[in-house]
């Protein structure tokens, strides 16, 4: 997808950049892969703010992405390419052979009339899902599954891709974008290429307005607040937050705080990203 950029006619417009949409076929999504999607602006189910600035927005619908590509042997044919709101990637649309619909994200170079297929029998080419322990080193994959058969959970947005680097006893190691190193079993689905959309990451919403119809509210500064409001508030002008490091609203430590705990899944990190 292609990048196009609008004439200064206000300030908002003079450093936009948007997708021009041109590798979507398809305006309106397929119905019977739609479901209503609730909006919570943030608020866990006892009404309380669990997750900050979140709100409003266009109105969304949910597209049923096929995560677990559970399709064996049945081969499909990609009916369109098509926009995807609720995610940085597009999706494809594909009818299989025995007459059923479902997306999957489509992966870069995907085009329409293609066949694609799942299984340890499928080619090594874009949008096709294998198992592991079938793909050659050095492919680059995405939608990769951590626990077999529970659908693909990392590697999904748009433009990103891993790569498998060896293959040790029953895991395979792959290489991840943000450059850990991880253990996966060799059970595990994954579909072969790039996610597309690769030019998402150069988009540049230009003015607020866009951002709150993405369903993002403001942001404000600790330091533009009081000492009440934020640990980094108060002072006169411009003053040093007053601590070692800088925290969140709540006094506890921002940046470079481990948060992850997962012991579980934690022993199959070879190198971590830091």
């Amino acid at each position: 997808m292609g990048l196009k950029n609008y004439r200064p006619t206000s300030p908002g417009r003079r450093g936009m950049v948007g997708a021009d949409f041109s590798q979507i076929t398809r305006r309106d999504p397929e119905k019977s892969l739609l479901l209503p999607l609730k909006k919570n602006a943030g608020r866990s189910n006892q009404g309380r703010i669990t997750v900050r600035h979140r709100g409003g927005g266009a109105k969304r619908r949910l597209r049923i992405i096929d995560f677990r590509r559970d399709k064996l042997g049945v081969p499909g044919k990609v009916a369109s390419i098509e926009y995807d709101p609720n995610r940085s990637a597009n999706i494809a649309l594909i009818h299989y052979a025995d007459g059923e619909k479902r997306y999957i994200l489509a992966p870069l170079g995907l085009r329409v009339g293609q066949v694609i297929s799942s299984g340890e029998g499928a080619e090594i080419k874009p949008g096709n899902a294998l198992p592991l322990k079938v793909i050659p080193l050095g492919t680059a994959i995405h939608n990769i599954e951590i626990h077999r058969g529970r659908g693909g959970q990392m590697v999904r947005s748009a433009g990103v891709s891993a790569q498998l680097v060896a293959k040790e006893g029953s895991y395979t190691l792959i290489r991840l974008p943000s450059g850990e190193l991880r253990r996966v079993d060799q059970e595990c689905l994954a579909t072969v290429g790039q996610v597309g959309n690769i030019d998402h990451i150069n988009i540049s919403l230009g003015k607020a307005g866009r951002r709150r119809h993405m369903g993002w509210r403001p942001t404000v500064r600790g330091s533009a607040m009081t000492p009440r409001d934020h640990p980094h508030g108060g002072g006169e002008g411009r003053s040093p937050i007053g601590h070692p490091g800088p925290k969140t609203p709540w006094g506890k430590p921002a940046l470079g705080y481990r948060t992850r705990r997962n012991k579980r899944s934690g022993r199959l990190i070879v190198r971590r990203r830091k």
